[in-house]
């Protein structure tokens, strides 16, 4: 059966192994990139397709008369239509829990140097600063432990659940956050709790209509001080000024961004702005370790041969 990848750089950079994709579809075509106009062409004829974010929407999966199964290189699949698919008897799977071991050091990475002040003691040492200073060391910034601080997590699938066991280690005190608009449940604390309680909010939760802008102005005023706001999961769920605007006053310690509303940025949003304190933006990245983007493959190659066999695996339609 033949095979198309239509966007390959999403997930490798020439470092993976392709072996476990080659070994079910030995007829695999892989594009790089595959632009909208170029869609049509290079999934007709094919079987299967395998896609991360390149938009597969109703026309084209109706007009693809072999098409039978779409892999996503990725967990959502908002760039499908499922119900097209479902209705054309295309079955559509994606993979999960792949990068949990990334994303959780990416998180924690962003609180050590925030707290650490790494960057800004950086600075320090290799502006001058530290070789006109009149002491050993500099004690410039507030360094602070994580042992003893509260963890906020909103967000409790596999990916917080992974947070909470790490935040162990260093001896943090976690507490978890009720889903917004439901009553609060046993082993939970409100949003509004969480905010004024935590010392580090961190954020894990899916995006739709309730939790868009789930932080804006007035959750950020609930916040401490100098509390952190560390968010892997979907921009959306921060309002980007009002985010902005928090660090610039002060109301808020800092913040470790790895995701925007829109991708890649486009100009104008605020938090491109490198004068902004005390945050760190990294350009969606903290799933993207080599071996989380070698067992997402891998998990393609699972489904593709699930599939082959008549297996059922991760299906979404």
């Amino acid at each position: 059966m033949r095979a198309v990848f239509l966007d390959s750089e999403t997930l490798d950079r020439g470092d993976l192994d392709l072996q476990p994709l080659r070994q079910w579809v030995p007829e695999l075509e892989v594009h790089r990139r595959t632009g909208a106009a170029d869609i049509a062409g290079r999934i007709d004829g094919a079987g299967i397709v395998i896609l991360n974010k390149v938009h597969m929407h109703r026309q084209l999966i109706e007009d693809a008369g072999a098409l039978q199964l779409i892999c996503l290189a990725a967990t959502g699949s908002d760039n499908v239509d499922l119900e097209a698919a479902r209705q054309r008897g295309v079955k559509v799977r994606n993979i999960r829990g792949y990068c949990s071991a990334s994303v959780v050091q990416h998180v924690f990475a962003m609180m050590l140097s925030l707290t650490q002040y790494l960057e800004e003691f950086d600075a320090l040492a290799r502006g001058g600063a530290w070789q006109q200073h009149p002491h050993f060391c500099m004690l410039s910034h507030p360094q602070r432990e994580l042992s003893g601080l509260t963890l906020g997590i909103v967000g409790y699938g596999e990916l917080g659940k992974a947070v909470h066991r790490t935040a162990g280690a260093f001896g943090m005190r976690v507490q978890v956050s009720q889903r917004p608009g439901q009553p609060v449940s046993p082993g939970r604390v409100s949003l509004e709790q969480l905010l004024k309680t935590s010392d580090v909010v961190s954020l894990h939760c899916p995006l739709n209509a309730q939790t868009r802008h789930l932080i804006g102005e007035r959750e950020l005023a609930l916040m401490k001080p100098d509390a952190l706001l560390v968010n892997t999961a979907r921009g959306a769920l921060v309002d980007p000024q009002a985010l902005a605007d928090a660090l610039r006053s002060g109301q808020l310690g800092g913040a470790g961004i790895d995701v925007l509303e829109q991708e890649p940025p486009v100009a104008g949003n605020p938090l491109l702005d490198p004068s902004i304190p005390r945050l760190i933006l990294t350009p969606h990245i903290a799933w993207a370790a080599l071996q989380s983007r070698q067992r997402a493959l891998e998990q393609i190659a699972e489904n593709i041969q699930a599939f082959l066999r008549g297996i059922p695996l991760r299906d979404l339609a």
